[in-house]
């Protein structure tokens, strides 16, 4: 195999919905997220997330952000495109309020995102070996499908499939990494929900997936993976920490990427 290195940066700037076109460099916020990534964030009455997890319509809802104009479009799979500048959240909560059917609140995060794991923050790490080597398991998903289906930020080119197996090991002891100028912390194997089982343009259920996954994964893990943090197999990806002296430094595709030296997980 090559050089591992950052093949592409991958955002998503309203939390659950479509993925920003891929960037060619990215900034770490104070909260270690990826500027942009999980920027804005859709809240019911009760101030719970509205996600796939959750609302099947989700699926069914795609968007476009454009970070320079500050412009959000949303569209339903079957309706018409509706822009908003992202200072308008009253026009937005209200056009999300009429989709959803209940009322809808957008939070907005500046320094701070909304993360899906809250304690490991950083970026998710994936290789591109993997996705294709995980889309092989199912019939008609190729490796761009399970892209949406697993929603990564960091994809790893230049190394074989569950490269990235190799940047955790305990629940006492972390592994550190660096990508070009910025050092981060491999925290553990991201545990699935039921989105990846799911069309991510349709939310249509495919049939079986979970368990394939599950008989896939632990037919596949390779040697070099620590055990320790599968109670189950439907884990994939990995969630980071992100060291205080990595906030404000950029990732850029083609930075080559060198993991370091185990340390204790962070607390």
């Amino acid at each position: 195999m090559g050089t591992p290195t950052l093949e592409r940066i991958v955002v998503y700037p309203v939390k659950s919905l479509d993925p920003h076109d891929a960037l060619e460099r990215v900034e770490i916020r104070p909260d270690g997220g990826l500027t942009y990534d999980r920027r804005f964030a859709m809240v019911d009455a009760d101030g719970e997330y509205i996600n796939g997890k959750n609302d099947r319509r989700v699926h069914e809802l795609r968007s476009w952000f454009d970070s320079k104009a500050g412009r959000l479009t949303l569209r339903p799979n079957d309706g018409d495109p509706a822009a908003f500048d992202v200072d308008d959240r009253e026009a937005i909560e209200a056009w999300l309020t009429d989709y959803f059917e209940e009322p809808v609140e957008l939070k907005r995060g500046e320094r701070e995102g909304f993360p899906d794991d809250t304690l490991a923050s950083g970026p998710t790490v994936i290789s591109e070996a993997t996705l294709e080597a995980v889309a092989g398991w199912f019939d008609g998903i190729d490796a761009d499908e399970m892209e949406r289906r697993l929603r990564p930020n960091l994809v790893v080119g230049g190394v074989e499939a569950f490269w990235e197996d190799r940047l955790y090991k305990s629940e006492e002891t972390a592994v550190g990494f660096r990508v070009g100028d910025c050092e981060f912390v491999g925290s553990n194997p991201c545990q699935r929900c039921v989105v990846p089982t799911r069309d991510p343009e349709t939310g249509e259920e495919t049939e079986g997936f979970r368990e394939t996954f599950i008989r896939k994964r632990e037919e596949t893990l390779p040697e070099w993976a620590s055990e320790a943090w599968f109670d189950h197999y439907f884990r994939l990806m990995v969630n980071t920490f992100v060291p205080e002296a990595t906030v404000g430094e950029e990732l850029r595709v083609g930075d080559e990427i060198e993991i370091l030296d185990e340390r204790p997980y962070p607390a």
